[in-house]
């Protein structure tokens, strides 16, 4: 009796306490360590085997797709690479760069330049979406940020949701509430211009200080609230 009251006594002091390594080991999922080479066809096939669970710190080489927690150096893929943690150094992959945390440094794609946090560097691609820039973002359609900083080049729009701080160069549209320093487009569109609007038709809601340039100029809250050639706040 008293053998079973124990083994009753063991069995749910196991009960309890496995949740709880459980729950740690979840929390601890990563890197199981890093590796200065990775080269492979498509992760996890790739030397060291597995690699997307190792952090590369160096030279990452994929034929189709590679994935690494952290990559800090030199990432070359065929088509995709992505990064569950921080990039550092350059990424270059055929169709797509994907970042799950931020980016310091370079990427260049014919693809998309994908960021779920913030870039600090040099973007070039396709089209490009991400938390916020700072930095110079080159893309051939245009790119889609909650706010950058820096020079953006698209060839059709760049998008910002909250501000866009810097100089801002699209064929047809560059687009943010918040516009500091200077843009340049068919049509410019801010709700609260603080800088330079160039094109054929600019739009801002208000101008604390600034102007505009086109054929078509609009300020809401000037007296006068459409001008042709010039329009402004100083």
């Amino acid at each position: 009796m008293n053998k079973c009251i124990k083994l009753g006594l063991v069995a749910a002091a196991l009960s309890a306490v496995v949740p709880a390594f459980a729950e740690v080991e979840e929390e601890e999922e990563g890197a199981v360590g890093w590796t200065p080479l990775a080269l492979g066809l498509a992760s996890p096939v790739q030397l060291p085997w597995g690699s997307h669970q190792w952090d590369v710190f160096g030279l990452n080489l994929g034929l189709i797709w590679t994935d690494a927690p952290k990559m800090y150096g030199l990432d070359v893929t065929g088509i995709a690479s992505a990064s569950r943690d921080d990039l550092k150094g350059l990424k270059v992959a055929g169709l797509c760069n994907w970042n799950s945390a931020d980016v310091y440094g370079m990427r260049v794609t014919v693809g998309c330049n994908y960021c779920a946090g913030t870039e600090y560097g040099w973007d070039t691609g396709l089209f490009a979406i991400r938390e916020a820039m700072w930095g110079v973002d080159v893309e051939f359609v245009g790119s889609y940020q909650e706010e950058f900083h820096g020079v953006q080049i698209g060839g059709l729009a760049n998008v910002s949701k909250s501000l866009s701080y810097g100089a801002g160069v699209a064929l047809a549209c560059n687009w943010a509430p918040k516009m500091y320093g200077f843009d340049l487009a068919i049509f410019n569109y801010t709700k609260e211009l603080h800088g330079c609007q160039l094109g054929i038709v600019n739009y801002a809601a208000e101008c604390p200080w600034g102007f505009q340039i086109g054929l078509i100029n609009i300020i809401m809250d000037n007296s006068w609230k459409v001008l042709p050639i010039v329009n402004g706040f100083f």
